[in-house]
């Protein structure tokens, strides 16, 4: 596509077609909020963090399938204390019925807890096809990581990506997010040309506070530049100002190319924020 040339509204709207949101396990009572702004069957993620327990990211795969969507359960491989732990948890998604498709990642903890190093040992532990899942998402990270080496994380998204074909289970990724959608596109290129040619969701910022996103950005090592603020659509004078994602889709739409990045979708960061974005993926939908 021209990159002189507006989008099309087709495109934009066929990005933000089966879009996905995230949210954390405390965020139900914000889900409920926004259930009416959603679409029916949107995929909704639950993160896996370290100060919620096993009933709590329960609760919320089940409070989303409650409200009509599709719940993505987290797994966060550093973070399971042993072999029992993941099959504790996978029994309990699979009795609820709300395991047949997860997230798969590797985690913050410096040095895992229990057996699990990596996302790749969860997938290739034979554990998850052996509960009932699907479907199976894992990380990619067009800007990078701010602990692990260019060459170590394209080796692994090509290895997990292998390994998803191996069990049969459906694989797909989602991108950290960013502010720029040069080196996004430039990712996904590369991605293509290194054999991996699973669905990609395009990591975005819902709509935040200028401080809020800042903050989210200098922990993932996500470039906050000042030229990349500017192009993002917001300035790095007004850290009280909002900013929502607009610009980056807009453009994204423009140089999308299908023919050389394959299937996109866009999945929302919402940072809490889960009827903001909603309102506003509405707003960008019916505005084209």
């Amino acid at each position: 596509m021209n990159p002189g040339l507006p989008a099309p509204a087709s495109v934009r709207a066929s990005l933000l077609e089966d879009f996905s949101l995230e949210m954390t396990g405390k965020d139900v009572p914000k889900l409920e909020e926004a259930r009416d702004l959603i679409p029916p069957g949107t995929r909704v993620n639950v993160t896996f963090l370290g100060n919620e327990d096993l009933a709590l990211r329960l609760a919320a795969a089940r409070a989303v399938k409650r409200l009509g969507f599709v719940p993505v359960p987290h797994i966060s491989a550093r973070r399971l204390p042993s072999r029992a732990a993941l099959e504790e948890f996978l029994a309990g998604l699979r009795a609820d019925g709300t395991g047949e498709d997860v997230f798969v990642v590797g985690g913050d903890p410096v040095r895992p807890e229990g057996p699990y190093e990596d996302a790749l040992a969860v997938i290739r532990s034979g554990l998850l096809e052996r509960y009932g899942v699907r479907g199976v998402g894992v990380s990619g990270y067009p800007e990078g990581h701010p602990a692990i080496a260019g060459p170590a994380l394209w080796s692994a998204l090509t290895d997990k990506s292998g390994a998803l074909a191996e069990q049969c289970l459906a694989g797909s990724v989602i991108t950290q997010f960013g502010f720029d959608v040069d080196p996004v596109l430039r990712w996904v290129e590369e991605t293509r040309a290194r054999g991996v040619d699973l669905p990609i969701r395009i990591g975005v910022p819902g709509p935040a506070g200028v401080k809020r996103l800042m903050t989210y950005a200098s922990r993932f090592g996500v470039g906050t530049s000042a030229s990349i603020a500017k192009k993002y659509g917001f300035s790095l004078t007004n850290l009280m100002g909002t900013a929502g994602p607009d610009r980056f889709l807009r453009t994204l739409a423009r140089e999308y190319d299908a023919a050389r990045h394959g299937e996109l979708k866009v999945h929302f960061y919402t940072f809490g924020g889960l009827k903001a974005t909603s309102e506003w993926a509405a707003r960008f939908r019916k505005e084209g």
